[in-house]
């Protein structure tokens, strides 16, 4: 089986950047077609030292082929879905990297009601579930000042 092959099927055959389906049947070629790529950029792996190095398991991830290649060489942005009705969402990456890297918790987005807050909640569960499958969260809802945090917590 191929590398590209195995990276889909684990990731079930969504793009990390996007969360949108990736089709099989798709050239590798088109910009809606498979790829296998770094979390990171090529300009932070070269400055951590790990061009061309495999040894940071899970790195490796199934994007669309223009999702990879808008990434580029400029950090990677998880989009809010534009159904969720938060403010001050914060920016998913750094998030989920500080929660692999050091743990604990954080406020991700203010909602106006309870259940903005928990479509959110879910959300982010179902979102982090593919992002950081090594890092579980734990999301919570926390009532102030006439309306809803929304936090997620690194689950151990």
């Amino acid at each position: 089986m191929s590398q590209l092959q195995d990276v889909a099927e684990r990731d079930g055959w969504r793009c990390w950047l996007c969360d949108e389906p990736v089709d099989p049947s798709m050239s590798v070629n088109d910009s809606r077609g498979p790829s296998v790529d770094g979390r990171g950029t090529a300009a932070a792996a070269k400055s951590k030292g790990k061009q061309g190095r495999k040894d940071d398991a899970g790195d490796e991830r199934l994007a669309h082929r223009g999702c990879n290649t808008k990434k580029g060489a400029i950090k990677a942005v998880i989009p809010w879905p534009d159904r969720l009705f938060v403010a001050d969402p914060a920016p998913l990456m750094g998030v989920a990297e500080r929660l692999e890297r050091k743990g604990g918790r954080e406020v991700v987005a203010r909602c106006p009601t309870r259940s903005d807050a928990q479509a959110t909640a879910e959300w982010l569960e179902d979102r982090f579930s593919r992002l950081t499958p090594a890092t579980p969260i734990i999301t919570s809802i926390e009532p102030g000042g006439g309306q809803f945090m929304v936090a997620v917590a690194a689950g151990r």
